[in-house]
């Protein structure tokens, strides 16, 4: 089994072995698991209900994981997206008063239409065309949002006032003052060079939470999955054929699509998976799992699914192959049986994780071009944009549409390609109709 695992994955080729990926794939796992609680319950705002949700999510991420590690063979965990879930619920649903059924019929066509342009090369080719200056600020741009969400999650930074809408937490806190001990836990094993630092940092603060009163401790270790049909098959295509609802559609459509290809690309840089053009090679196999992963999601009953940024989580513990990946989703199909333990992780234990590998992400800014402003202005958008609107596709937009228009009036037009213009006038649709 050894041998089969080494040769499958191509374990010592790309510098690893086979525990690093495994305590990897805890760490990824770890960092996520939220999404299990979380995303279920944002969904119940829309009316979904909670248990077949949570089902949902968890069946949606061992699948899109799995298939990420044994045909991708990358070490990328997949899981309903947060933010899509929000827009859905609470825009979609809440606002415009669509039902439930309806919405996800809408991710279930962004789903499809995603297998079509990535089986047709369509993505891959878009994805090319993007400048390197513009990928590199993506990495930044996203080190620094999860940053925000690791500082606000934990307490460490809270939201003010309209006059000051960020301010210091109460650090007098037992659960802030236990984040803050993490985090220097975690940098401290790490500059020591201790394997699974990360997955340690969070073990060790999840007991601290029990004996400090943060966290209660689980009454019990197992329970049985509540039933998937009040959700399954339950979407309704027919109810977006109308002209109202395309807005919606090419919301999904272009946020799924924006979200996947910064993530992909921030976590492959930092994995040093990308070639010397800054690419990463078979990009197809990832985007595809992606791609079927959503399509799988709506029919289960749950929203867009793509590539967590968290697994960069993973990455930075050593993870390098799909072994790592196939780890996370064993650990999520075993989360069916595992929630009364895994609802017991407070924020404060793996929140710090995230501003470690967010401190990790900004790398890249040493490659950055400043001195040319047509390539300075739009990378800067990127990345203000992604951490002070706290939404990924808003910065990535912005960046693609001031890429062309700096290029433009500084008489570059020569190094627009045919990809960036189709990305631009994707963009501009995003922001006309866009339901704010």
């Amino acid at each position: 089994m050894k041998n089969f695992l080494s040769n499958y994955f191509k374990i010592e080729e790309h510098g690893s072995t086979i525990s690093r990926e495994i305590i990897a794939g805890m760490t990824t796992f770890a960092t996520m698991a939220y999404i299990i609680i979380v995303n279920p319950k944002i969904l119940e705002a829309a009316g979904i209900p909670f248990g077949p949700s949570m089902v949902a999510t968890i069946i949606s991420a061992f699948f899109g994981t799995m298939a990420m590690g044994l045909y991708a063979k990358r070490p990328f965990a997949v899981a309903p997206y947060m933010g899509e879930n929000a827009f859905i619920a609470f825009t979609v649903v809440k606002v415009m008063g669509y039902s439930w059924q309806t919405a996800i019929g809408a991710i279930f066509i962004g789903g499809v239409l995603f297998v079509i342009f990535t089986t047709t090369g369509i993505r891959s080719w878009m994805i090319s065309a993007i400048p390197k200056n513009l990928k590199n600020a993506f990495v930044v741009g996203i080190g620094l949002f999860l940053t925000f969400i690791g500082l606000n999650t934990t307490g460490i930074v809270s939201i003010g006032v309209p006059g000051a809408p960020i301010h210091l937490g109460d650090i007098s806190n037992p659960a802030t003052l236990l984040a803050i001990t993490c985090f220097f836990l975690m940098a401290m094993l790490m500059a020591r060079k201790v394997n699974g630092a990360i997955i340690i940092g969070i073990i060790v603060t999840t007991v601290g939470a029990f004996f400090l009163g943060v966290s209660t401790p689980p009454t019990s270790f197992f329970s049985m999955p509540p039933s998937l049909e009040p959700t399954f098959l339950q979407l309704d295509i027919t109810g977006t054929f109308t002209w109202g609802f395309i807005s919606v559609i090419l919301t999904v459509f272009i946020l799924d699509f924006l979200d996947t290809m910064g993530t992909l690309y921030a976590v492959s840089h930092h994995a040093g998976l990308l070639d010397e053009n800054g690419d990463l090679p078979e990009i197809e196999k990832p985007l595809l799992v992606d791609a079927i992963t959503t399509v799988l999601a709506a029919l289960l009953g749950t929203t867009t699914a793509g590539v967590f940024v968290e697994s960069a989580t993973g990455i930075e513990a050593g993870g390098r192959t799909g072994l790592t990946a196939v780890t996370t989703a064993l650990l999520f199909l075993a989360a069916l049986f595992l929630e009364p333990i895994l609802t017991t992780i407070p924020p404060c234990a793996y929140g710090p994780s995230l501003i470690i590998v967010g401190m990790l992400m900004i790398a890249p800014c040493k490659d950055l071009e400043v001195e040319d402003m047509s390539e300075l202005v739009p990378a800067f958008l990127v990345i203000a944009l992604m951490s002070f609107t706290y939404n990924l596709g808003t910065g990535m937009t912005a960046g693609f549409i001031a890429y062309p228009f700096m290029k433009t009036v500084t008489g570059k037009i020569n190094e627009i390609s045919a990809g960036m213009w189709m990305l631009c006038f994707l963009s501009v649709l995003f922001f006309l109709t866009c339901p704010h």
